[in-house]
């Protein structure tokens, strides 16, 4: 369980709770290998609106965000021996708005490319991001920048894999 605290503003202006607890949009794609999916929040402008008392995490289950905007997640990834037998690349990515790698030359079934910047920061165990060229092991408390390059997310481990996404929107890299 992922706890959710929301800020926003009452009727006059003054600093309030809107949400406090679980988020109500946690579920798991299982064309994706079983990810467990958290959303937080999103915005989909940049400056970005913080009018209103909507709950913004509630849209449709896409990767990228909209207009502009940002993506708050929390993903847990199953280990690779589990996910791979139904991960489901041309599915999954194209139903989800990304672009998957090409199978004849991707290094990892869950390469996949998307129009981001992406700040990730490992809450819990272990996993290599696999690029093109190279790959690099995360630990918890680690960070990686991923700047609308094509990467998986590959856990190598017995135990899931927890991390925190924010993803901004950003013009295609070359």
């Amino acid at each position: 369980m992922t706890r959710r605290v929301v800020t926003g503003h009452d009727a006059s202006g003054r600093a309030v709770v809107l949400f406090d607890g679980e988020s109500p949009y946690s579920f798991v794609l299982e064309k994706a290998g079983g990810l467990r999916i958290t959303e937080i929040w999103e915005t989909r402008s940049s400056p970005a609106d913080n009018s209103g008392t909507q709950d913004a995490a509630d849209h449709e289950r896409r990767i990228e965000p909209v207009g502009g905007g940002s993506v708050f997640r929390i993903i847990e990834y199953p280990p690779d021996s589990v996910r791979l037998k139904t991960l489901e690349p041309e599915r999954f990515f194209h139903g989800m708005g990304a672009k998957a790698a090409d199978a004849a030359t991707r290094r990892h079934p869950g390469m996949h490319k998307t129009d981001t910047v992406d700040y990730c920061v490992v809450l819990s165990g272990e996993i290599w991001a696999v690029l093109d060229e190279g790959e690099v092991l995360l630990r918890a408390g680690d960070c990686l920048v991923q700047r609308g390059t094509s990467h998986a997310w590959s856990n190598r481990t017995d135990k899931p894999c927890v991390i925190a996404f924010v993803l901004i929107a950003a013009r295609p890299a070359p």
